[in-house]
């Protein structure tokens, strides 16, 4: 049987008057991270109601992908420029499809 698809929410909050800078910073990682071979899924998103709340829709392949994902050369890049970003550590939600 095949490992199901590990998928990740996560969720970041922009500091006040950070909005767009942090906006750029988590568009530069959607192409990069769709061309990794374990990325089956990597979607931006912008709550409509809270300015300065972005999510990430991702999924990937296995554990192994995602890990691999976060030990990229543009991860890591994002991680240490984010930091000054956002008002808060970023959350994240790991699941398994069931139904």
């Amino acid at each position: 049987m095949d490992e199901p698809l590990l998928t990740v929410i996560a969720e970041f909050w922009a500091r006040p008057a950070s909005e767009e800078a942090l906006r750029a910073l988590l568009m530069g990682l959607v192409a990069p991270s769709r061309k990794e071979p374990g990325c089956v899924q990597y979607d931006l998103h912008v709550d409509n109601k809270e300015a300065g709340h972005f999510l990430f829709y991702e999924n990937w392949r296995s554990q192994a992908a995602l890990d691999e994902h976060v030990a990229t050369p543009h991860f890591k890049d994002f991680q240490a420029r984010a930091a000054s970003l956002v008002r808060e550590p970023p959350r994240a939600v790991f699941a398994s499809r069931i139904g």
